[in-house]
C-alpha cells in the first residue's frame, strides 16, 4: 500500500493554498485557504456580512468566490456554517417576506478516485490492446459529459467530429511537473471516456477539464463546468469520477445548486469514493446523483465506499480501457516496463465503476430512443436487477467491459 501520509504531503506541497481541516476528529477534508463560495444570488448579502474580513470578490455565472484576508485568520468552515444559518428575506438579512438560507461553502478540494490519501493502492498498468467498441444502431443521439482530467487523442475516437471540435481545449497534461514520469492521474479522463464508449459506442462525449494530472481540483472548477453544461443544455448524462468529503459531512449547497441547474432530464452519475467506509462522499451522496460503488467480482471491492447513500455498483477492479501513450523513466520490473503505455491500461477504483453505469444508461437511451431519465430507471430497476446492501443495484459490466490480468 502507498504511504498515504506521504501522498497527502505531496498534495499539500503541490497546492500550497490548501489545508486539511478536521472539525470532527477522524473525518478530515481538504479546502482552499481563506476562500468561501457563495451562490450568485446570495453574493451581495454574504459580502455584507463578511466585509470586515473580505479581501476580494470574484463573480462568475452563478457563483461568487470571496477571498478573505489571511491576516484575519478566519475559520472558513465556522464562517460558512454561520452564514448558512442566517435567514434571508426578499431584501436581505433580517428583512421581511419569505425566509431562506444563504448558500455558502468553503472551496473544498476534489480529487479523482482512484487515488487520494485513503487509496486504493493502485496505479494504471499497461495492457494489451482492447478491441474498439463495436458499431451499434442508434435511435437517437446521446451526449455524455465527462468532468475529469480532459481527453488525450486515442484511435477509438480521435477522428470523431465530437472530438475534433474540442481536442485542443481539453487535451490532458501528462507530465505537469516535468519529472519524465506520468503524473499520478494523468490519463484518468481518457480512461473514463473509454469505459463509457465500451457501453455506449454511439455516444458523443463532451469533456471539461476540472482536475489536473495529479488528480486534484476544487469545487469551484466543478461548479464552473456544471454551469457551462447547464447553459449548453445538451448533456443527457454527466459522469463525475471525482469528489470529496466535506468539512461537516453535508452536501455543499453551492455545488448542489449547480447540479440542480442541469435540469431534471439530465442524469448525473458520480463515483462513491475509495475510503472503504460509509462516510458520505460528494457529489455521489446527493439525492439527485447516482452514486456508484465498485465491485470485485460479486463482492464489494475492498477500497470501495458503501452506505445508504450509494445507488448502484459495478465492476471496478482491473477495468480495461483506452489510455494515453507515454514512456517514462522507471526501470522495468520482471521484464515489464511499468510506465510505457501504448494506448491501453487496466486500473481499479470507483472512478471506473461510475462510467460503467453512465455508459449503460447512455447506451440504452441511444439504442431504444429513450430519454436518459427513463433509461436510468430501467438500468437501476431494483425489481429487474439484484441489489446488495450498502451498494445498491448491481449493474452488469458485460463481458467486454473489464479484463482480468
Amino acid at each position: 500500500m502507498f504511504d498515504q501520509q506521504a501522498r497527502l504531503e505531496r498534495v499539500l506541497a503541490r497546492h500550497p493554498d490548501a489545508v486539511v481541516v478536521e472539525p470532527v476528529p477522524g473525518r478530515p477534508a481538504l479546502i482552499r485557504r481563506n476562500e468561501i463560495l457563495v451562490a450568485g444570488r446570495d453574493a451581495g448579502a454574504a459580502e455584507t456580512l463578511v466585509r470586515r474580513w473580505c479581501d476580494s470578490r470574484h463573480d462568475e455565472r452563478a457563483v461568487t468566490r470571496l477571498r478573505l484576508r489571511p491576516a484575519a485568520k478566519v475559520d472558513v468552515c465556522e464562517l460558512s456554517a454561520r452564514l448558512s444559518a442566517d435567514a434571508l428575506g426578499s431584501d436581505g438579512p433580517a428583512a421581511g417576506g419569505r425566509r431562506r438560507r444563504l448558500s455558502v461553502s468553503p472551496n473544498h478540494l476534489v480529487h479523482g478516485q482512484p487515488m487520494w490519501w485513503s487509496g486504493p493502492a493502485d496505479l494504471p498498468r499497461p495492457a494489451s490492446p482492447v478491441p474498439a467498441p463495436e458499431a451499434a444502431t442508434a435511435r437517437r443521439n446521446v451526449t455524455v459529459a465527462i468532468l475529469d482530467t480532459g481527453l488525450s487523442p486515442h484511435p477509438w475516437y480521435e477522428d470523431a467530429e465530437w472530438y475534433r471540435e474540442q481536442r485542443d481545449e481539453v487535451r490532458e497534461v501528462l507530465d505537469a511537473d516535468l519529472d519524465f514520469d506520468l503524473d499520478a492521474q494523468a490519463g484518468h479522463g481518457t480512461f473514463v471516456a473509454g469505459v463509457v464508449l465500451r457501453h455506449a459506442p454511439t455516444a458523443r462525449l463532451r469533456a471539461r477539464r476540472v482536475i489536473g494530472g495529479d488528480g486534484v481540483g476544487d469545487e469551484l472548477d466543478v461548479i464552473r463546468a456544471l454551469e457551462w453544461l447547464a447553459e449548453w443544455g445538451r448533456a443527457d448524462v454527466v459522469n463525475i469520477s471525482l469528489g470529496c468529503h466535506t468539512f461537516d459531512d453535508r452536501p455543499s449547497p453551492v455545488l448542489a445548486r449547480a447540479i440542480a441547474a442541469l435540469g431534471r432530464r439530465t442524469v448525473v452519475v458520480a463515483c462513491a469514493g475509495n475510503a472503504a467506509g460509509d462516510r458520505p462522499f460528494w457529489p455521489a451522496a446527493m439525492k439527485p446523483v447516482i452514486g456508484v460503488a465498485a465491485l470485485d467480482g460479486g463482492d464489494r471491492a475492498w477500497f470501495s465506499n458503501h452506505g445508504w447513500w450509494v445507488d448502484a455498483c459495478a465492476e471496478g477492479v482491473d477495468v480495461a480501457s483506452a489510455f494515453v501513450r507515454f514512456d517514462g523513466t522507471r526501470p522495468p520490473v520482471d521484464g515489464v516496463d511499468p510506465d510505457r503505455f501504448d494506448g491501453f491500461a487496466t486500473w481499479s477504483g470507483t472512478s471506473f465503476a461510475a462510467p460503467v453505469v453512465a455508459g449503460r444508461i447512455a447506451g440504452l437511451a441511444a439504442a431504444e430512443g429513450l430519454d436518459a431519465v427513463d433509461a436510468a430507471d430501467r438500468v437501476l430497476d431494483p425489481v429487474a436487477h439484484p441489489a446488495l446492501p450498502g451498494l445498491g443495484v448491481v449493474v452488469d459490466s458485460g463481458n467486454d467491459a473489464t479484463a482480468k490480468r
